[in-house]
């Protein structure tokens, strides 16, 4: 492969001004699209020596064929260009979107005459108004039924309203009290409009302006003993808190803002987003994410922010975010332009922020697994994923059967492996392994040692059943051939597990190896690995029995540890499981347990100072006091 690439412009040709760079591929589409203050600069990262670039970057530049740039006059003006034209070409090594679901939203029609309250999935009404996005429809439900309660704005469909306004006659919404729009015959358009405004400015902010003053009316109501107009205003009061009650005041009253917690590997990204507005949460929403290039968490967020309010008006006077990226001065004055008033983008650091950061984070690392998960459990990516891993790996057959390894240590000590089995692209626990490993030099070793130990027990003969005095019987799990070995690491390890193989007489199972850096797949005696593309349901899979084998071994290594604390808190005079209980549960770790002094440990329920002095000598492997 030619290390300089043949598109390369020449020296002094990029132009040092802010713009928008584009890659196109020999058929003229295009491939990628990014910005940069300084173009000369930006790009010449694109043409440094092949072998220094990162995997997916490296595929990149040399799947395009040429490369073109467009100077503007300004950074933010760079930031709307580059929006604009992922939008218009949808590159593919751009950050690709995969919206979870369509989310519901509440929308106030404001462009009508009689604005109506409604739920819909279509973002694109003429001057609607909307709040959300809402998890659920019946959220959405719930909470129009409570605030037509406070202001009974119209909710009948467009034809109800047409129809009533030109026959005099209520809608049936109307008849029944479900609609409070003109065509109830109740009040009038101004009066109707008024009721809007106030459901929108209750919306907006949950201004407690409004609980007050109908607190205020309906004391009044009934100081002038008019008791049914204070059950009125009693029942919208109600209505008002048992909206308010339905979202948690999580930030200061008067606080709007924007809150995006993200979580990432390699590959892919999930984001969780809290619309915040008066304090509250009022929508809720995840965006699963595909990477193709190697991006940084600033500019992850960068993406996400053009792709959220590049088509949305509503844009809160705070976005809160886990990273800033390089351009936030050119993305709050995009933002700026777009909403009309000055916006923040800040990174949550501490107090309430910092603790719903914390929260989206969390979320955000529970839509990852899912969307992984989700690819390599439906049926027709579990085939797709199984065809692309065995042309991939150039294998006779698709691996149904996969096992794989890794190895997980503590500083070099307390060395385990663990074995995870898929068939037919699904988990199969009940064939797991774990391995201890006694002695051994380094990963490498302890890979072909637990490979060694796992082959001896392959079984030649047929995988279904074996004969044995004239009967058959099913052979034993740990017997089945896996088509496929799978292990944790580039190709140190890949070369060890080969040689493996070889030694053990089974060269007839394939093998690979999963690099976590890069997400590369290795094979045996090859100098470059294989680059499965970021969308491939076999990168997925094979991500998926990496990251499986980790857990197991991590899990097999924790529960082996906390049997040597206990093997050698059993040794000391006068503990019991009871005692070993309780000390473990009142230090919380080891660490703090051997760090104490025996005036701390004998504050343990039932650990006498003598006790206490003898646990302290016998973890610091001093000399045990002699007991009276």
């Amino acid at each position: 492969m030619a290390d300089v690439l043949p598109y390369k412009p020449r020296q002094g040709e990029i132009p040092t001004d802010p713009g928008v760079y584009r890659f196109r591929d020999a058929d003229g589409r295009v491939l990628y699209v990014g910005k940069a203050k300084n173009l000369r600069q930006r790009l010449s990262n694109y043409f440094a020596p092949l072998r220094t670039l990162h995997e997916r970057t490296r595929r990149m530049v040399t799947t395009a064929a040429s490369v073109e740039w467009t100077v503007v006059a300004t950074d933010v003006d760079s930031l709307q260009l580059e929006y604009m034209w992922i939008k218009e070409f949808d590159p593919p090594f751009n950050v690709r979107y995969r919206d979870d679901k369509s989310y519901p939203f509440m929308a106030i029609t404001l462009g009508d005459e009689a604005p109506r309250v409604m739920v819909t999935r279509n973002r694109r009404i003429p001057g609607a108004r909307y709040f959300g996005p809402y998890p659920k429809v019946w959220a959405v439900h719930e909470t129009i039924d409570l605030m037509i309660k406070a202001f009974p704005i119209r909710t009948c469909s467009d034809s109800s309203y047409r129809r009533a306004m030109q026959t005099g006659r209520p809608c049936f919404p109307g008849q029944i009290g479900k609609c409070g729009g003109p065509c109830s015959m109740t009040v009038t358009i101004d009066e109707h409009r008024a009721m809007v405004d106030d459901f929108v400015a209750f919306m907006a902010g949950g201004d407690e302006r409004f609980t007050r003053d109908l607190t205020k009316r309906m004391l009044a109501a009934s100081a002038a003993m008019d008791y049914e107009a204070a059950a009125k205003f009693r029942d919208k009061l109600t209505a008002i808190e048992a909206v308010l009650g339905k979202s948690a005041l999580v930030l200061p009253a008067d606080e709007d803002a924007d809150l995006f917690g993200v979580a990432e590997d390699e590959l892919s990204a999930a984001v969780h987003h809290f619309v915040i507005r008066g304090g509250r949460v009022r929508g809720v929403r995840s965006l699963a994410v595909d990477k193709e290039l190697d991006i940084s968490g600033g500019e992850l967020v960068d993406q996400i922010l053009q792709r959220v309010y590049g088509d949305s008006s509503d844009i809160p006077r705070r976005v809160l975010v886990p990273a800033l990226p390089d351009d936030a001065a050119e993305l709050e004055q995009w933002l700026r332009e777009r909403r009309g008033r000055r916006v923040e983008i800040a990174v949550a650091q501490r107090g309430q922020r910092a603790e719903l950061m914390r929260t989206a984070t969390l979320n955000a690392q529970q839509a990852l697994l899912r969307h992984k998960t989700r690819r390599t459990s439906d049926y027709v990516a579990r085939t797709q994923a199984l065809t692309d891993l065995q042309e991939a790996l150039g294998m006779e057959e698709a691996p149904l059967r996969i096992e794989c390894f890794d190895i997980s240590h503590l500083g070099g000590t307390n060395v385990v492996a663990s074995m995870v089995v898929f068939e037919d692209g699904l988990p199969r626990k009940d064939q797991y392994r774990s391995f201890n490993i006694a002695e051994t030099t380094d990963d490498t070793d302890s890979m072909y040692q637990v490979l060694m130990r796992r082959l001896a027990r392959v079984d030649s003969g047929p995988d279904s059943a074996e004969e044995d005095g004239g009967e058959e019987r099913r052979r034993p799990r740990f017997a089945y051939r896996p088509q496929l070995l799978v292990v944790d690491g580039g190709q140190p390890q890949v070369q060890a597990a080969a040689r493996a193989l070889r030694d053990s007489g089974h060269t007839e199972i394939a093998l690979c190896g999963i690099a976590k850096r890069l997400e590369e797949i290795w094979v045996p005696d090859d100098d470059f690995p294989v680059i499965l593309p970021r969308t491939s349901e076999a990168l997925y899979l094979v991500q998926r029995l990496r990251d499986e084998a980790h857990r197991f071994a991590i899990t097999h290594q924790r529960k082996r540890r906390r049997r040597d604390i206990q093997t050698v808190l059993r040794e000391i005079p006068g503990l019991g499981d009871a005692r070993i209980k309780a000390l473990l549960t009142h230090f919380g770790s080891v660490t703090a347990l051997r760090g104490s002094s025996p005036e701390q440990i004998s504050e343990v329920a039932g650990i006498g100072p003598v006790l206490a002095s003898t646990i302290h000598a016998h973890l610091a492997g001093g000399q045990v006091p002699a007991t009276r």
